[in-house]
């Protein structure tokens, strides 16, 4: 199947984007609005407001946010391709807020006409479930996680993590990749201090196995540091993973 260039052009690329029919993809497609660019921090969509669309993010990173009392705890990392808030169609509003780590560009999907998809399109509807069942595989795999590693390790495995989902999209190279992710996001999402995780970052620089600096993140050895940080990719469902089904059709 050829993907037409598109505003959907990277939903599950890497993953199940073959599922798709050349006509899904043009559908999908065609009910996206065009783009929106938005700036560093903001709010896509705000918990408990009632929401009448879903974004899929074009290009930049999103987070989704708790805020437990003023602190604001990031619970997932978004990159281009995802539906951020695809299951806010089935839940009318959502438990967290969903922010913009750097400039992103945004397409926005109505719910009306996801409410036509799912009526009409039921295997374009089982994709999109696809996706909003990956995103729940992934927000297991951090709780897992953050319970079972170390700082140093939990820093590893997000940034391998990264690493994998990037190159499903064509946005990652066999040394890293580019990310506006700051200090005091990492150590929000790796459940320690801003001042810790400077300690942590220079650890594992020391171990020759990760670099950040200026939005840049370098890995001198991918696999080395894979083994350090516990990460094993199959919870993301990529080509070749063990757990993916290469169709999505009823039997």
């Amino acid at each position: 199947m050829n993907d037409p260039l598109g505003k959907a052009r990277l939903f599950l690329k890497g993953r199940l984007r073959h599922a798709l029919s050349d006509q899904e993809a043009a559908l999908l497609d065609s009910v996206i609005d065009d783009g929106e660019r938005v700036p560093d921090g903001y709010l896509v969509q705000r918990r408990a407001v009632p929401a009448t669309h879903s974004t899929l993010l074009l290009d930049g990173f999103i987070a989704r946010v708790i805020d437990d009392g003023g602190t604001r705890n990031i619970v997932s990392v978004q990159v281009p391709g995802d539906f951020v808030d695809l299951h806010a169609f089935a839940l009318k509003r959502l438990d967290h807020d969903v922010v913009t780590i750097g400039p992103a560009l945004l397409g926005s999907v109505a719910h009306e006409k996801l409410a036509q998809i799912v009526r009409d399109e039921p295997h374009l509807t089982r994709v999109l479930w696809f996706s909003t069942l990956l995103d729940a595989a992934i927000h297991r795999e951090w709780i897992l996680k953050l319970e079972q590693l170390k700082a140093e390790e939990r820093l590893g495995h997000i940034m391998c993590e990264l690493w994998h989902r990037l190159n499903f999209v064509g946005l990652a190279d066999a040394h890293g990749f580019n990310m506006p992710l700051l200090q005091t996001h990492l150590a929000n999402a790796c459940g320690t201090t801003a001042v810790h995780i400077n300690r942590v970052i220079k650890a594992v620089r020391q171990r020759g196995l990760l670099e950040i600096n200026r939005g840049r993140v370098t890995m001198p050895d991918r696999p080395a540091l894979e083994r350090f940080s516990h990460f094993k990719p199959d919870y993301l469902y990529g080509h070749g993973s063990l757990f993916l089904s290469e169709d999505l059709r009823e039997p």
